[in-house]
């Protein structure tokens, strides 16, 4: 069964930090774009951060380009996404997404985004607030 499990989400004051994971299963990460997206209530989905798993070539949302680091393990089969200097604005539910393909990385980012193109996760929810 192919699926990614997210975890690490909770409640933190802000400047606080979270690691969040995304494990993969039923398929490897190999030659895939993995993303991490952020919905919060009354807004529009957006894109947080992506990774390549075969480089580690990555892309930055502005609002979050230096206090969020995305990285992947592909022995574990997982991607991360260490966030810091959390703000209440961070707070949202948070997805991760995989999507095979060797479209540029903006470009497959935009894909899974826009589209839901990719296989989604559940989602795990991240508060800031103090």
């Amino acid at each position: 069964q192919v699926q990614l499990v997210e975890s690490g989400g909770g409640v933190v004051q802000p400047g606080g930090s979270l690691r969040l994971s995304c494990a993969a299963s039923g398929f490897t990460l190999e030659n895939t774009a993995i993303g991490w997206f952020r919905q919060a209530p009354g807004k529009e989905r957006e894109r947080v951060s992506c990774i390549r798993a075969n480089d580690g070539s990555s892309l930055y949302t502005d609002s979050v380009r230096g206090r969020f680091t995305i990285s992947r393990d592909n022995v574990k089969n997982t991607v991360y996404l260490q966030m810091s200097n959390l703000r209440p604005d961070d707070t949202a539910v948070y997805y991760c997404v995989a999507a095979f393909g060797t479209l540029p990385l903006q470009t497959m980012c935009r894909l899974m985004n826009r589209t839901g193109f990719g296989t989604w996760g559940q989602g795990t929810q991240v508060t800031v607030s103090s």
